[in-house]
């Protein structure tokens, strides 16, 4: 009961102290997202079928997407947190390929669902597989891939508080370390501004979304 009633009475002066974590955690959410989305993009066209160079090569890629998926980004962290140490490094590292598995296997399905003629049009034409990927399939996939983009990142706010936990850097190891101190009405500020945050940067990237795709 005591502690329910902490929870319910937050302490607004901690406030100013959530905000360098806070920042910390949109820091790690950009980076990783900017560059797991980045390595996502080409590893997308080795595993979808449409622009796979061949079979073992389709298989190998989605195998590799497979196993890197069914990794929570919770063991990721724990992995790079005792790699590199405790801080945002292995937090970015972490959230790098939890994207990477995400926005890989949304975009590889949705290039398997794109529009053939453009592609026969450039076969037909003599164009390398890169030519035709970069002229008949990117321009096609590319609304959806900054949507999934935006979604990453959105995951990433929220992913980055989990990680936190390990000391993987962000809100989440401030909230883990008032959690271990009982300071309840301080963990109350946190969990309020992290709703807060994440509810609107939903939002926004709903929108964005629905206009790019």
């Amino acid at each position: 009961r005591a502690v329910l009633e902490q929870l319910l009475a937050p302490n607004w002066a901690f406030l100013p102290q959530v905000v360098d974590p806070l920042i910390e955690t949109f820091q790690i959410a950009v980076v990783a997202a900017f560059i797991g989305c980045a390595l996502a993009l080409p590893i997308t066209f080795y595993a979808a079928r449409t622009t796979a160079p061949n079979r073992p090569t389709l298989t190998i890629s989605r195998g590799i997407l497979s196993v890197v998926r069914a990794i929570p980004e919770f063991l990721y962290a724990l992995i790079f947190v005792a790699a590199v140490g405790i801080g945002p490094l292995p937090g970015i590292l972490a959230l790098i390929f939890f994207n990477i598995g995400v926005v890989a296997k949304l975009l590889s399905e949705t290039v398997d669902g794109v529009d053939t003629g453009p592609i026969e049009a450039v076969d037909a034409g003599g164009s390398t597989r890169t030519q035709m990927v970069r002229w008949a399939v990117l321009p096609q996939v590319l609304p959806n891939y900054v949507a999934f983009s935006l979604y990453a990142f959105e995951l990433n706010i929220r992913a980055s508080t989990v990680i936190g936990v390990v000391g993987a850097g962000g809100i989440g190891t401030m909230l883990f370390t008032q959690y271990r101190f009982f300071q309840w009405e301080n963990v109350s500020v946190i969990i309020i501004e992290l709703f807060v945050i994440v509810f609107v940067i939903e939002l926004i990237s709903i929108r964005l979304r629905r206009r790019l795709v």
